[in-house]
């Protein structure tokens, strides 16, 4: 028995439609060696090739400033190393005395709750348990704000991770909760 996908991709030769701006749209040009459907023909699927941009920010609980400088850079760094060891894609974390802001890319098997999950768990357990960083005990609140971002606002995005500090001198988390609920047009339901 062939596969239909045979017969179009016959069809199709070595021709591809390319898109070159409004004066050249819709033209075909001839592209050695392309073969435009070759996934359809084989019996194995290419991965998935995925980038989905999430930047999340989360506070502890009661909004305690229990994130001071001795404790949030090695928080900071566990946090790293353990989304490395969880296949995690975490590009930036930082934060404040009272939040973290984190930018990551999902996997295609990863959802913004799991992650959520991933890093905030984890990382309340291991600063309670297990290191030795003698502080009040740490937890999260169980809400947190998660947006997409665009490509071409990644670099503004990674800035603003970076800059918390300085942001901060200037701005309360809370005023900058609120920025962001309006920026970005949230509602709130329930």
């Amino acid at each position: 028995m062939t596969s239909p996908f045979g017969a179009i991709a016959s069809s199709f030769e070595s021709y591809c439609l390319v898109l070159q701006g409004e004066e050249n749209r819709k033209r075909e040009r001839k592209i050695p060696g392309f073969s435009p459907i070759p996934f359809l023909i084989s019996k194995e699927m290419p991965m998935p090739f995925i980038r989905v941009w999430i930047h999340y920010v989360w506070s502890t609980k009661y909004r305690e400033p229990l994130l001071t400088d001795k404790f949030r850079y090695p928080l900071f760094e566990h946090i790293r190393q353990n989304a490395l060891a969880k296949k995690i894609y975490l590009d930036r974390v930082n934060g404040y005395h009272d939040h973290v802001h984190c930018l990551l890319s999902l996997g295609s098997d990863q959802t913004i709750e799991k992650m959520a999950q991933l890093i905030k768990g984890e990382s309340s357990y291991w600063f309670n348990n297990k290191s030795s960083l003698n502080a009040s005990k740490l937890e999260w609140q169980d809400e947190y704000f998660a947006v997409s971002v665009c490509e071409s606002r990644l670099s503004s995005v990674r800035a603003y991770i970076d800059n918390q500090l300085e942001h901060h001198r200037k701005k309360t988390f809370e005023e900058e909760y609120r920025d962001f609920i309006s920026n970005d047009a949230f509602k709130q339901f329930g």
